[in-house]
This record gives C-alpha cells, sequence and structure tokens, in this order.
C-alpha cells in the first residue's frame, strides 16, 4: 500500500518551453540542487517519442537527488519510467483508470478549479494528492479557469485531509501568503522556469525557510 506522500512547501512545474534554452534534464538537475523537492515534468506539445526521450534524461539527472519526479497528464510515462507519480487534470485520464496503469505504489495528483470538484477528489481513493487552483490570474495555461483566490483556498483546507496543492499565479511576492492559507505546497511555472533556474529556486527555498512557515 502506498504512502501517502508529506508535501514539500515547494512544488516546482518544469514547463519545457518556459525551460529554453536549458533542456529539460539540465533543468530539473538545478532544481534539485537548489532544493526542490518535488518537480513536475510538463510539455504540452511534445511528441511522444521526445517526452519519452526527455522523461527519460530526467529520470537519469534525478537518479541520486532526493526530489521526485512527477509527470503531467501521462499515466503510460509514469509507469514506464522511475517516477514518484502523475499529475491529471480534469479532463485527462480519469483517476481510477490511471490508478490501472500506474499500480498501487505511485502518487496520483488531481487538479480541481471548485468546491464541488474538490469533494469528489477527496471522495476518490485513488486521489493522494488535490490541486486547487488558479489561486490568483494566471497566463500558465491557455483557458485558465476562474480565479479561486486564497479565501476559497482556506475553506478549501477545510474540505480535505489529503495533501493540498495550491497552483496558478504563484509567485515569490505571495508564495508564504498561500502557504499560510491552508495549502501544503506551492506549485509553481514562472517563478521557476526561464533565465537562471538555479537562482530562481534558490531564493524561493530560503524565503521559506526563513520565514516562520512550518
Amino acid at each position: 500500500m502506498r504512502e501517502i506522500p508529506v508535501p514539500p512547501p515547494i512544488y516546482a512545474i518544469a514547463d519545457v518551453e518556459a525551460l529554453e534554452p536549458l533542456t529539460p534534464a539540465q533543468a530539473v538537475r538545478e532544481m534539485a540542487e537548489a532544493g526542490i523537492r518535488w518537480i513536475q515534468l510538463r510539455a504540452k506539445h511534445w511528441s511522444d517519442d521526445r517526452l519519452y526521450e526527455g522523461a527519460a534524461s530526467c529520470c537519469e539527472a534525478l537518479a541520486t537527488s532526493e526530489a521526485r519526479l512527477w509527470i503531467d497528464d501521462r499515466a503510460d510515462l509514469a509507469a514506464l519510467l522511475p517516477m514518484a507519480g502523475v499529475h491529471l487534470g480534469q479532463s485527462d485520464l480519469p483517476p481510477g483508470a490511471s490508478r490501472r496503469v500506474v499500480g498501487e505504489d505511485l502518487w496520483i495528483g488531481y487538479s480541481t478549479h471548485n468546491g464541488e470538484q474538490l469533494r469528489r477528489a477527496d471522495g476518490d481513493p485513488a486521489v493522494d494528492v488535490i490541486a486547487l487552483g488558479p489561486i490568483f490570474a494566471t497566463s500558465g495555461r491557455e483557458s485558465p479557469d476562474p480565479v479561486v483566490g486564497l479565501e476559497r483556498l482556506r475553506r478549501a483546507r477545510g474540505m480535505t485531509a489529503k495533501p493540498l496543492v495550491a497552483i496558478g499565479g504563484i509567485d515569490g511576492d505571495s508564495l508564504l501568503r498561500v502557504l499560510e492559507a491552508g495549502a501544503d505546497c506551492a506549485a509553481m511555472i514562472g517563478a521557476v522556469c526561464g533565465g537562471d533556474v538555479a537562482t530562481r529556486c534558490r531564493r524561493l527555498v530560503r524565503e521559506v525557510e526563513g520565514s516562520a512557515w512550518q
């Protein structure tokens, strides 16, 4: 039986397009060396063969690291490669079906955007980690859902005992506010991708370590 994970405060989403010119493997290695412990590989527009090769290179880059690697959408690749889990959206393969693909040991994260979706995820035994968002306005998705905000994030905390990940528009200025509102973890894209990835991630890790949070 899999152990329900305790999330680290920062969950870096390594979006391959935002990482250029770094390769995904270079980026996830720099994230891990900076102290990030959860990393999700996201490649919405890559072909299957390219994504498989990129994901395999990321697994190899993190082979001796404490960081755990997730993959966005692709339960098949999570099952094929030494990954921690798969993160699913509302329009992806349902969690129960994905569980049959990845088996009982890998984690499944699931995105929600309102109270009803969160309640269903809370009651779904296939879901280990629940994400809620977008917390703030974001350009990270082509068709973003309505902004959730911090107050609804606080209410969501009382609706589930499962690990709760906040996502959407979170940056260094809002990171601690999101954690203080009840999220176990903040998923971040723009704040960790682009430019000097290592410096960006180290700055965020230091911010959390130097705070009263936790």
